[in-house]
């Protein structure tokens, strides 16, 4: 990927985020609570695997 288009992409990505959140500030909390909550049952699920092998 050439790095005109890598930079063009994540401009995109930046402002199609920040127009959500400027947009619809409820709502993109409540996806952040949803991504954070993901990853918190995926590392407490990690950890209760190594825990069960020792």
């Amino acid at each position: 990927m050439s790095k005109g288009l890598r930079r063009f992409l994540i401009l995109v990505v930046v402002a199609v985020l920040l127009f959500f959140v400027i947009s619809q500030p409820e709502g993109a909390a409540d996806v952040v609570r949803s991504i954070l909550a993901i990853i918190g049952e995926a590392l407490s699920s990690i950890a209760t695997f190594f825990r069960s092998l020792f």
